[in-house]
């Protein structure tokens, strides 16, 4: 693979993915040595930073993430608490939704039921203090997300299985996957 298209598609699957990957793991999604990966990575975040673009390249501990550039810092500031006080989307909604009655669970999970990439989403909720994310203890560099101690309190109820018949929607989702063929492995 040329050198533009190793860029080209370590781009998109940083800016897809949304979260820190490891440098081992991109190696091997995208079939390359982890020699010829450091080196575009390098370009990249140099390119980056000296076209001042709005992207920057994060490197810590063998991990890399696609991030916005610090010198934007005041205007994502202020663009973040519009967000804050604006109303839930119905997106927010639904992947709320997703996450209090199916949560913990998994980026992927949610992504398979919606059939949208959540990242954006997910920051959303997270920032707003109503769901939370901690790593998943079955799989490295993926974390699971559940709702925060703020949003069961601001529901009024104390446990998820306080939720609006919360059992009848989890035996729901838990019959769509076996019908599938596929495992819930998330709970």
């Amino acid at each position: 693979m040329d050198k533009k298209t190793l860029k080209a598609q370590l781009e998109a699957l940083l800016f897809l993915h949304g979260e820190p990957m490891s440098i081992s793991q991109i190696a091997k999604i995208l079939k390359t040595d982890q020699a010829k990966l450091k080196k575009a990575l390098g370009e990249m975040k140099d390119a980056l930073k000296n076209e001042d673009r709005g992207l920057s390249i994060v490197l810590h501990d063998e991990k890399v993430q696609l991030t916005t550039s610090p010198e934007l810092s005041s205007l994502l500031e202020h663009l973040t608490k519009e967000e804050l006080d604006t109303k839930l989307t119905p997106a927010n909604l639904e992947t709320l939704s997703i996450i209090a009655y199916l949560g913990p669970c998994s980026r992927a999970l949610i992504e398979h039921i919606r059939g949208v990439n959540s990242s954006f989403i997910l920051r959303s909720l997270t920032i707003r203090g109503l769901i939370e994310r901690s790593p998943d203890p079955e799989r490295s560099n993926a974390y699971i997300y559940q709702p925060t101690f703020e949003f069961l309190n601001h529901m009024g109820i104390s446990t998820q299985d306080d939720l609006p018949k919360y059992e009848k929607y989890r035996d729901i989702v838990k019959s769509f996957f076996e019908e599938n063929g596929q495992a819930h492995s998330d709970n």
